[in-house]
């Protein structure tokens, strides 16, 4: 059973930073793509960052410059590292691998961000 477990979420002040990890397991076959979103209260869930097999990264304009995604396949995880916090990126991130069609999620860390 594939699980993908989230971590390092919390409270931090505008302009900390903050690095999320996220550890699957259950033995993907074939990664596609992994990315993080994030959801904010009343808003729809957006993509923040996501790495491709090949190892390229794209990312929001909002999180451009601010944020990095990287990946340890020798430890399946994969990070995102969160500069400058601004407010607005106070949301629920998830964690998502794409492996052949099929979408998995991990369970979601808090950041919140305070002014």
């Amino acid at each position: 059973q594939v699980q993908l477990v989230e971590s390092g979420g919390g409270l931090v002040q505008v302009g900390g930073s903050l690095r999320l990890s996220c550890a699957y397991s259950g033995g993907i076959f074939s990664i596609n793509a992994m990315g993080w979103y994030r959801q904010a209260p009343g808003k729809q869930r957006e993509l923040v960052a996501s790495i491709i097999s090949g190892g390229s990264t794209d990312y929001a304009d909002s999180v451009k410059g601010r944020f990095a995604i990287s990946r340890d396949n020798a430890k399946n995880t994969v990070y995102l590292q969160m500069n400058s916090l601004k407010p607005e990126d106070t949301a629920v991130y998830y964690c998502n691998i794409a492996s052949w069609g099929r979408d998995y999620w991990g369970q979601g860390t808090q950041v919140t961000v305070s002014s």
